[in-house]
């Protein structure tokens, strides 16, 4: 199964259950992705957030119930997730411009979002440069942020608090290393410790060392992968952000690679190149 097969099928699960409890980690599962890869991909091939498309057809299909059957606001309200009649009217009212009592009239304009279907789409002759890498397992030491994101965003605040101190340190700690020299951002999709969730992500600024890790610092050890390697070039961030969507959004779907559990790095080259780091496997 590819890429869009599996993300169609984890949209068939989100549908089946809109009227029902919805496990996203079933969906991601079922997409063969990490919850926070799947919410990710979803987010960048959509244009939308999952949540967001979760509500939009909940309040969908909750208005055609309402319009073409006799029943209770409360009664849908709590079908479709709400665990009242004004937090369901507040939503409702948000997306149709007009109340759940309304529906039945025969002027009344509702909004509908249908069902979304994930295809290949042609987009012109755009070119995307990468590498492949077959690394060895490395170490690195470097500070360490927690976060719980939510509908694919990530806004890491690590990178706002360090001092020139704290990444003069970093740079007396690092050892030489051909693909991944100077400090790193990586991404690790699950966390480990007493912090372990799996909504949670570790997020680290560091190098690679064969050093221990100081007390007020974090030690993580990175397995043999092959790793796909972009370049980002351009004004950034948004040459960073604009390559991110394009590896999601035009690159898994084409190349017979998925994602597989490992850190995700970042490196920066200088101010208009950065390398992405993305460890994967053939489908």
């Amino acid at each position: 199964m590819d890429t869009l097969d599996s993300m169609n099928a984890a949209i068939d699960y989100i549908e089946e259950h809109l009227d029902k409890e919805l496990d996203y980690q079933q969906a991601a599962r079922i997409a063969c992705f990490s919850e926070h890869h799947f919410k990710r991909m979803f987010s960048f091939l959509s244009g939308v957030p999952l949540s967001e498309y979760v509500r939009r057809r909940r309040l969908t299909l909750a208005a055609l119930e309402l319009r073409d059957h006799n029943k209770k606001v409360i009664d849908v309200a709590l079908k479709y997730g709400y665990q009242s009649p004004d937090s369901f009217s507040r939503a409702f009212q948000e997306l149709h411009h007009t109340l759940p009592s309304t529906v039945k009239h025969a002027r009344v304009t509702l909004k509908a979002y249908p069902r979304i279907t994930f295809q290949l789409s042609i987009k012109g002759d755009v070119e995307m440069k990468y590498r492949f890498v077959e690394k060895n397992a490395f170490k690195t030491v470097g500070y360490k942020e927690i976060m719980h994101p939510e509908n694919g965003d990530f806004n890491p605040t690590l990178w706002n608090t360090l001092t020139d101190a704290d990444y003069r340190k970093l740079q007396t700690l690092e050892r030489e290393d051909t693909d991944l020299s100077g400090v790193l951002n990586i991404t690790v999709n699950t966390c480990h410790g007493p912090e372990k969730s799996e909504e949670a992500l570790e997020y680290y600024i560091a190098v690679v060392t064969n050093q221990p890790a100081p007390n007020d610092l974090a030690a993580l050890e990175i397995s043999k992968h092959l790793w796909a390697v972009f370049d980002a070039e351009g004004k950034m961030p948004d040459a960073l952000t604009n390559t991110w969507s394009r590896i999601y959004t035009d690159w898994f779907p084409t190349s017979g690679y998925e994602l597989t559990e490992a850190p995700e790095i970042v490196k920066s080259i200088d101010d208009t190149k950065t390398e992405i780091w993305i460890p994967v496997r053939k489908r």
